[in-house]
């Protein structure tokens, strides 16, 4: 004889309302829809059945589940034809929703981040440094290099790689600081670390479409601009704000404290 389940949840969607979870024990719960733009709701059906299945298989609770398949389909509409809910995508719909993880992302992430945007023609731009007091120099450089293309990555030296760079008291402000500081400016995309003194093997793999760097570097010394002219990129030098310096501003503030 078949095996009979207990129905202990049950999730409805309801097009441009979002999606409700009726579940045992429990007030209903209602997800609004997350689509910016509709162009085809070919297939979101399909995608939330996808994804709540998917999502209590992997252990999720029934609203987590729902929750997630209610962005795949928010995604999956702004799409032309039966179109996919990629995991770049839902990681990023995932983290737009909250302010602490916004933009900060692993290597493996970025570089699918990254493949993504030039898929949909959108030219990269990746900057480094340490960032470690961001001030009003950085902020202005930061625009500038945005304004190069269409998506800014900024990779940041870890504090080991800092240590090593500008001495044993630097970083100032540890990794998780820097990076959440970067994250939250609205030039900066994605704020991405790495542990060597240069990104070059960064750059090597994301591969961004514009290389820009500040100061009163030469294009040729710049790390990791060779790759990136290889594969038909541009590397370019901005000047930073004259007066500004994170090294002047650490030396003002020791001196206001001695």
């Amino acid at each position: 004889m078949p095996e009979l389940v207990a129905l202990v949840a049950e999730a409805k969607s309801r097009g441009e309302q979002g999606m409700t979870l009726f579940e045992q024990g429990a007030e209903p719960l209602t997800l609004p829809a997350q689509a910016r733009e509709v162009f085809d709701v070919t297939g979101a059906g399909d995608t939330v059945i996808a994804l709540l299945g998917a999502g209590v298989a992997a252990g999720l609770a029934a609203a987590d589940a729902a929750a997630l398949a209610n962005l795949g389909a928010g995604i999956v509409v702004g799409k032309i034809g039966a179109a996919t809910a990629s995991r770049s995508e839902l990681w990023r719909a995932l983290h737009a929703q909250g302010s602490g993880g916004r933009g900060l992302v692993d290597v493996p992430e970025l570089v699918a981040l990254v493949a993504e945007a030039k898929s949909r023609g959108e030219r990269v731009v990746l900057t480094n440094g340490c960032f470690d007091i961001l001030h009003a120099g950085h902020v202005a450089y930061l625009e500038e290099a945005k304004a190069c293309g269409d998506r800014l990555v900024v990779a940041v030296n870890d504090d080991d790689s800092v240590r090593r760079l500008k001495g044993a008291n630097r970083p100032l402000n540890p990794l998780a600081d820097r990076m959440a500081v970067l994250a939250g400016l609205a030039s900066v995309d994605w704020v991405v670390p790495f542990s060597e003194d240069t990104p070059a093997k960064l750059i090597a793999k994301v591969l961004p479409d514009v290389l820009v760097k500040g100061g009163d570097y030469r294009v040729e010394q710049i790390a990791g601009g060779d790759t990136v002219r290889k594969h038909g990129g541009e590397v370019r030098v901005l000047g930073f704000k004259p007066g500004r310096s994170t090294s002047a501003l650490i030396d003002a503030l020791r001196r206001g404290g001695g």
